[in-house]
């Protein structure tokens, strides 16, 4: 198993910034590729995808996000990280960890929230 645990949320004003963690635990072996993804709680809506980086050191972004976050990663602490800039409204909402391998998790969140 891979256990996920986020950090960094809050409340941040429209053109802030924050920095979201996740750490990795467990069989960290058989993780692929880490993963950032928002889910505003509204009806019909699945978790959209904001960013992923892999194993192999590709990554990948939302449109909405490209030029205002950034994702990264730290091996040795087992951790990504997810630098958000230039917040807007828009960014509102759960922001959850996942890991890619044999099996998925998820993180249990960490919320943001961008006021106007």
């Amino acid at each position: 198993q891979v256990q996920l645990v986020e950090s960094g949320g809050g409340t941040v004003q429209a053109g802030g910034s924050l920095r979201l963690s996740c750490v990795a635990s467990g069989q960290i072996e058989a993780i692929r590729a880490l993963g950032w993804y928002r889910d505003t709680h509204t009806p019909g809506k699945d978790r959209e995808l904001i960013a992923t980086f892999t194993t192999d050191g590709d990554t990948k972004y939302a449109d909405f996000v490209k030029g205002r976050f950034i994702i990264s990663m730290d091996p040795a602490k087992n951790t990504v990280y997810l630098q958000m800039n230039n917040l807007n409204v828009a960014d509102t909402g759960e922001y959850l960890c996942k890991s890619t391998g044999w099996i998925d998790y998820w993180g249990h969140g960490t919320q943001v929230t961008v006021s106007s």
